[in-house]
């Protein structure tokens, strides 16, 4: 940024033309006259390049005047910075790997696919989170600690797969191991995004007990139920007959999912495909926004100094070339 603290000095500058015409108009009409017996000598000698600067003092002079006139009006050159403030959020993705999530209604793949590319989006979305990473299915475990490397979390979600873990849904135990994770946690805001397509049945842990406990941590809680209203297709794979497709109902526990959500203050989502799941992250995103403050300050340089330089070494110029290469003679 480039600024003039005292710009009303600019106004000068409008007098240097003025100056100029009045030197070209006097130069014009001023002469002077020598006694010389023959002038034929002398419009025989050649002008030399020297000759056709004998003006060049004034416009050195002028230059002068001009930076001098810039320097008394404080040019300043700024450089804006920023201080950027930012309240992170504690951020753990609960995500279920039971063999039912490999049900089909979440086109073009499976459940889980599905949920591993939008919660991708989700991660790439996030900025200054620390974001970890849950699994379960008949037990629970960290995929992933808290970080702020999105691209590492990022890989081991997409190492996430069905049979890893014995089947099975222990939603308590994995409440209970993402309330593990964040009850340290020194962050202004702790959440909890728990994907599941069944209910429970495994883990020493109940889903209440979970959320009353992270209700206690003070951890808010989303939690989302993944699957199409009534039957889905469900992968099987025949030794005989290869693959085939069977219908399965699809059983969420919606009302305990609810409690859980409630009682921690979050909320539930249900999500029939991946277009409305890619619309829940989004919504939750929002819900969640890190609060961010910026501080923006600009720092000046004076540069009055360089610009009296410059002017000076012109002025100078001027008066040693008028002293000597182009003295003139009284």
């Amino acid at each position: 940024m480039f600024r003039f603290a005292n710009p009303e000095f600019l106004a000068l500058l409008a007098l240097l033309p003025l100056l100029a015409v009045l030197f070209i108009r006097r130069h014009r009409h001023s002469s002077g006259t020598v006694r010389y017996s023959n002038l034929g000598l002398l419009k025989a000698i050649p002008q030399t390049f020297l000759s056709k600067l004998r003006q060049l003092p004034f416009w050195l002079r002028m230059l002068a005047l001009a930076f001098f006139v810039i320097a008394f009006a404080r040019p300043q050159a700024g450089q804006k910075e920023q201080e950027i403030l930012t309240e992170g959020i504690d951020i753990i993705l609960a995500m279920d790997i039971s063999s039912s999530m490999l049900a089909e209604d979440f086109k073009p793949k499976n459940r889980l696919e599905a949920a591993k590319v939008v919660a991708a989006d989700f991660i790439r979305g996030r900025q200054n989170d620390r974001i970890g990473l849950v699994v379960f299915a008949g037990q629970s475990f960290t995929q992933c600690p808290l970080t702020l490397d999105y691209g590492i979390i990022l890989q081991f979600l997409q190492d996430i797969e069905i049979g890893m873990i014995e089947d099975g849904t222990a939603i308590g135990m994995a409440l209970a191991n993402c309330v593990n994770r964040l009850r340290n946690s020194e962050a202004e805001s702790k959440v909890v995004i728990l994907l599941t397509d069944g209910q429970n049945n495994r883990g020493e842990i109940d889903p209440i007990t979970a959320a009353r406990l992270a209700q206690a941590y003070g951890i808010r809680v989303y939690t989302i139920g993944a699957g199409t209203k009534g039957e889905a297709l469900y992968p099987v794979d025949d030794p005989v007959f290869g693959r085939r497709y069977v219908r399965m109902a699809v059983q969420i526990d919606e009302d305990l999912l609810q409690r859980m959500a409630g009682i921690t203050g979050g909320r539930y989502f249900r999500a029939t495909d991946k277009t409305s799941l890619e619309e829940i992250y989004a919504e939750i995103s929002e819900l969640e926004k890190t609060k961010i403050q910026i501080k923006e300050y600009t720092r000046y340089e004076e540069l009055f100094l360089r610009f009296a330089v410059i002017g000076l070494f012109f002025l100078l110029l001027e008066l040693v070339l008028s002293q000597t290469r182009f003295r003139k003679i009284p």
